[in-house]
């Protein structure tokens, strides 16, 4: 085992195979049909307040105009598209509705329409307000173009400032102000930096009838640790926009972040059954809606966190079969081989990692032949997972970029398969960094993701008898979520082991509390009431 561990190569994370794409920087998906693009659509009520006065002279041409801008405020890609193109049917000479399609056809993964629109935009531009908003979207489009390109950033934001000193009363242009302090050209508010909350204040305070200063808040203060505030700021979202799913999505964000998962959960379900309803009565395809499926995950990470193991299963295996062409997307795919390695059933774990094995992207390749390796570990075939291991490198050294979504997961692959194979120190030194990373990371989908993951580090290290490192890994736990079920019964293993009667009784008796809504044939549940019962102070 010794000269087969030799086999494997380390990971940098983070710098020879590129850094991870924010979760909620790109939502782009499959390319969408155009007729489903054209279809006639309605005026909705419950989607939050948008308003820019354009240069049409027919009200429902406005008034589409104004739909189609308060879904880009919320994601609603598909819906905003359609709503444009019904203001064209309606005037065909409306500028400002091709300029809104270049945001939801790029968004649609289709940037050869994007340009399209952008031209006749310009053509068709009859106003000082639509020529410059139109400016402003061919510079960020040709900053988008060259990510990399600083000064092609630095060159549309200066427009924009140009553009606030001509038009200081245009809310739409505080709200892009804000997005553009994202080092993203791309963002579309997602990304929100410490500097990005000042631009979004200023279009609430300009509008406050417009949601979109509320939600891009949410994301902005969420970003940058300010919780309580990221909830005034969701809370007045999902008021103004009740009828959108990923308004509630978002209050449910912040209170799991806040450790209110039962509130969020309500808020996930919610989004899940408007979401449903939604493309069951315009026949739409799951996988041409990015936020039902990345709201599927939340969920049942939920249900998982609170130890509704079903509910979980029947979710996750549910998002597992939706197609995306979405990296991030596809990479939380892993949570379904995660979770059911973490239920013990290895076998149906090590077949599902083989579906992500024989994905079209080596990103996701490397991603489920590191699940495989998690799998063959759990089984005790070690030189199957060292295999496992060299062969995710091999994929990530194909990969263009993003290979940072896959680092920390590799190289806990690797620190718990020297840890099993007589090399414990350099196993350890890999499992601390994991560690460290997952404590690190800030955003909002990686908090609950590393909370899983220091689990798994955890289990792992108890698995090799190494509970000095278990109780690291336990530590970690309390540090990053103390109210969390499985942190409890992580140090009550521990403090048991170390002969502490009082702190494992302690613990346990907080784990059968934070799992009072759990299933109730949990076997780590069933394993607590039996340790309590032994105590003779098991809660009724």
């Amino acid at each position: 085992m010794r000269s087969r561990a030799a086999m494997i190569a380390f990971v940098v994370a983070g710098a020879r195979f590129g850094f991870a794409q924010d979760p909620h920087a790109s939502h782009q998906i499959p390319v969408v049909p155009r007729e489903l693009l054209n279809r006639p659509v309605a005026l909705r009520v419950g989607i939050g307040a948008a308003h820019d006065t354009v240069s049409t002279s027919l009200r429902e041409a406005q008034a589409f105009y104004d739909q189609g801008l308060a879904y880009l405020h919320s994601y609603v890609w598909i819906e905003a598209a359609r709503s444009f193109n019904q203001a064209l049917r309606l005037d065909p000479k409306l500028a400002m509705a091709h300029c809104g399609l270049t945001i939801a056809y790029a968004e649609l993964n289709a940037p050869g329409d994007a340009r399209a629109a952008l031209d006749r935009a310009k053509a068709l531009a009859a106003s000082n307000h639509d020529r410059r908003h139109i400016e402003l979207r061919s510079a960020q489009m040709a900053a988008e173009d060259a990510p990399g390109d600083r000064g092609r950033l630095a060159t549309y934001r200066t427009l924009l400032d140009e553009s606030l000193v001509a038009f200081p009363a245009d809310e739409e242009l505080w709200l892009l102000r804000g997005n553009a302090e994202s080092p993203d050209p791309a963002d579309r508010g997602q990304g929100g930096t410490a500097s990005s909350g000042r631009f979004y204040e200023q279009a609430s305070s300009v509008a406050p009838g417009h949601f979109a200063g509320h939600h891009y808040l949410t994301h902005t203060d969420e970003n940058t640790g300010r919780l309580d505030e990221a909830l005034a700021q969701a809370a007045a979202y999902v008021k103004m926009a009740p009828a959108i799913p990923h308004a509630h999505h978002m209050h449910g964000h912040i209170l799991r972040r806040m450790g209110r998962t039962d509130e969020a959960i309500v808020e996930f379900e919610t989004a899940d059954r408007i979401g449903s309803e939604y493309l069951k009565a315009e026949k739409i395809p799951l996988e041409y809606e990015w936020h039902y499926h990345h709201n599927l995950d939340l969920l049942a990470t939920s249900y998982q966190y609170v130890g509704r193991m079903k509910h979980a299963e029947e979710l996750l295996k549910k998002a597992f079969a939706i197609p995306s062409n979405l990296a991030v997307q596809e990479f939380n795919k892993r949570a379904w081989p995660v979770f059911l390695l973490a239920r013990g059933r290895g076998d149906e774990a090590l077949a599902a990692a083989k579906v992500l094995v024989a994905h079209s992207s080596p990103l996701i390749r490397a991603t489920g032949h590191v699940e495989s390796g998690e799998a063959q570990i759990a089984a005790g075939r070690y030189a199957a997972a060292a295999e496992e291991s060299n062969a995710a490198l091999a994929e990530l050294r194909k990969a263009a970029d993003g290979g940072a979504l896959v680092a920390t997961s590799l190289a806990q692959l690797q620190g718990e398969f020297f840890l099993r194979t007589g090399q414990r120190d350099k196993g350890r030194a890999m499992l601390e960094d994991a560690m460290q990373k997952v404590r690190a990371a800030t955003g909002p989908d990686e908090w609950t993701e590393g909370l899983f993951t220091l689990e798994a580090i955890a289990r792992a290290a108890r698995g090799a008898g190494d509970w000095d490192l278990a109780e690291r890994a336990a530590r970690r736990m309390i540090e990053h979520d103390p109210a969390y079920a499985g942190t409890q019964y992580a140090l009550a293993l521990v403090a048991d082991r170390q002969g502490d009667r009082s702190a494992t009784r302690s613990a346990l008796t907080l784990a059968q509390t934070a799992w009072s809504r759990a299933d109730a044939d949990l076997p780590e549940l069933r394993d607590v009431r039996a340790r309590l019962a032994a105590f003779g102070e098991q809660l009724r």
